[in-house]
């Protein structure tokens, strides 16, 4: 239980550095792109209002945001801490359950591996399929039936990595090349299985710049690597240390 709540402790840390970290690196890279967007978003909504009022009638009154691009802007690294610190200790967590099950003596590795399988399940299979869109982009009338799919999208992320674990482990008895290609082929088979049911949905106006589109999906996605990165580098670095100490206090 003692070294249960240390490794927990030790996650939450982690965490919450990884999510001031992955903060920073999505106010760098991803926030001008969606001021950008916004400003497009606001070009076009006064165009259409001065379409429709070619009267001379006067607009009606926009509704001003509930919170202001500067409160989003410092709550960015508030909603990064926590998701970071929720993220670490549920990491911390999965690492005890599942350490034994880890064909690997060095607890190092197989903290960095849990960390890639994670990436790989909750953000990368999701992000192929769903990419994230801008502010400007995006139905409002169809946002629930977004959010059903992509979380759809993540629970088969994670049953990919499950099934190319599952199969990985299978091939292991016919070597090293069988492990590798079985483990690469149950990931992808079940990938592609799952991205030929799912919805296709596609919301992006024509006039929407797509450089500016991808350059926010990839901050986006270099939000969230930067996040495991650190997360998956950091804890295997604590779990060593902590292992060493143990070394030294038994000897």
């Amino acid at each position: 239980m003692r070294t249960f709540g240390s490794l927990l402790v030790r996650g939450l840390i982690v965490g919450l550095f990884a999510g001031l970290l992955a903060g920073a690196f999505a106010t760098v890279m991803g926030e001008p792109r969606v001021d950008a967007a916004i400003a497009i978003e606001e070009a076009n909504s006064s165009s259409a209002h001065t379409h429709d009022h070619g009267d001379g009638t006067e607009p009606a009154a926009e509704e001003k945001p509930l919170v202001s691009r500067d409160g989003q802007k410092a709550g960015l690294f508030l909603a990064t801490s926590l998701y970071g610190v929720a993220l670490g200790g549920i990491f911390a967590v999965g690492f005890t359950l599942l350490r034994r099950k880890l064909r690997t003596e060095n607890d190092s590795y197989a903290a960095l591996g849990l960390a890639a399988a994670g990436f790989v399940g909750i953000v990368l299979v999701p992000f192929l399929k769903y990419p994230p869109n801008p502010p400007a982009v995006g139905d409002p009338d169809t946002i629930t039936r977004r959010t059903v799919t992509y979380l759809l999208t993540l629970v088969i992320g994670l049953l990919a990595v499950w099934a190319g674990v599952a199969l990985s482990r299978w091939a292991a008895r016919y070597g090293d090349v069988a492990r590798l290609a079985g483990g690469v082929i149950g990931l992808v088979l079940t990938v592609l299985a799952a991205y030929l049911i799912l919805p296709r949905i596609n919301e992006v106006p024509e006039t929407f710049p797509a450089t500016l589109l991808w350059q926010f999906r990839f901050a986006s996605l270099g939000t969230q690597a930067t996040l495991w990165l650190l997360l998956g580098f950091g804890y295997a670095a604590t779990v060593d240390r902590r292992l060493t100490r143990q070394k030294v206090v038994a000897a």
